[in-house]
């Protein structure tokens, strides 16, 4: 499975950026897709992620009523629509995509494949 991430760039805090996560199988129905981030001298954490069954969407409380995760199964995409961006959201942006217990669909270890990460600068 590869996992090829897009939309990152530079906003303006209270702006909006669409990041993109592009699978080159179909994940819908086969695998979770998740979304983690990592700020300079921090470690990934987990930002929003989807089941496979797109039935179930789970978010990072700092992010909960800004972020939207969804899909696009016809594109075999999964969007993250970000809003009300601040300085704190500034990160790489990693997708990722495995087949965990949902009970486990916020830890990064549990997941086999990655995408290379988009930068996301938020200026204040």
């Amino acid at each position: 499975v590869q996992l090829q991430a897009s939309g990152g760039g530079l906003v303006q805090s209270g702006g909006s950026l669409r990041l993109s996560c592009a699978a080159s199988v179909r994940t819908n129905n086969n695998y979770h897709v998740a979304w983690f981030r990592q700020a300079p001298g921090k470690e990934r954490t987990f930002v929003a992620a989807i089941s496979r069954s797109g039935g179930y969407t789970y978010y990072a409380d700092s992010v909960k009523g800004r972020f939207t995760i969804s899909r696009d199964s016809a594109k075999n995409t999964v969007i993250l629509q970000m809003n009300s961006l601040d300085s704190e959201d500034t990160a790489v942006y990693y997708c990722s995509a495995g087949t965990t217990v949902l009970s486990s669909i916020r830890d990064p270890t549990q997941y086999k494949y990655w995408g290379q990460g988009t930068q996301v600068t938020v200026s204040s």
